[in-house]
C-alpha cells in the first residue's frame, strides 16, 4: 500500500472511534488496576510490536510498582486489512519468564488467532503469573476461544487504525482510534 498524499490519507479515515481524552483517561485506569494487583510485586510487561508499542509506553508511565520490559512480534495481517489466518512469531522474548509476573500488553483482539498462539508459547514457559491487558477488543470478529483479563474499549467489527495500529504501517501515529476505509 502506497499513500500519495496527505489528502489521501487523510480521506482513508472514515471517523474516530475512540477519542485521545478517552484513550488517556482509560489507560490511566489500567495502570492503576495493574498497581493494585502487584501492589509492589516485580513484573515484566511484554508488548506485541509493532502495533501495541504506543499503548505499553502510556501503560508504562502509568505503573507504579517495579517493572522490566521485552517485547515480541507475532503477526498475521502483513500488508492487508484482514487477517491471513497464519501467525509467526518474528521476533521472541529475551527474558526467561519463569522468574516473572507476565503482563501482555495487547492492542487489539480481533479473530484472536495472534494472541491465543503468543499465549501458548508464552505458558509453556511457566510465567509465575500471567494476564493479557488489550486496548481495544472486537468480539465479533473472534474466530477462538479467547478474552482479556481486563479490556479498555470494546468495538465493533470495523478495521481500525491510531495509537499504534496501522494500515500498511501508515497511521500509527495518530493520537486515537479512527475506522479505515478504502
Amino acid at each position: 500500500m502506497k499513500i500519495n498524499s496527505i489528502e489521501e490519507y487523510n480521506g482513508r479515515i472514515k471517523r474516530v472511534l475512540v477519542s485521545e481524552s478517552d484513550i488517556k483517561r482509560e489507560v490511566k485506569k489500567a495502570g492503576e488496576l495493574i498497581n493494585s494487583i502487584y501492589d509492589g510485586t516485580p513484573i515484566l510487561l511484554v508488548s506485541i510490536l509493532k502495533g501495541a508499542f504506543v499503548f505499553l509506553a502510556d501503560i508504562l508511565r502509568e505503573v507504579t510498582v517495579p517493572c522490566e520490559l521485552d517485547f515480541m512480534e507475532a503477526k498475521s495481517y502483513f500488508d492487508g486489512t484482514n487477517s491471513s489466518g497464519t501467525v509467526s512469531i518474528t521476533k521472541d522474548l529475551k527474558h526467561n519468564i519463569s522468574d516473572y509476573h507476565v503482563v501482555i500488553i495487547e492492542d487489539i483482539i480481533d479473530t484472536g488467532r495472534t494472541l491465543s498462539e503468543v499465549i501458548k508459547l508464552l505458558k509453556a514457559r511457566n510465567p509465575k503469573s500471567f494476564k493479557v491487558i488489550t486496548l481495544l477488543d472486537k468480539p465479533d470478529r473472534r474466530v477462538v476461544e479467547l478474552s482479556a483479563d481486563y479490556s479498555l474499549f470494546t468495538i465493533p467489527d470495523y478495521f481500525v487504525v491510531g495509537y499504534g495500529l496501522d494500515c500498511g504501517e501508515y497511521y500509527r501515529n495518530l493520537p486515537y482510534i479512527a475506522e479505515y476505509g478504502e
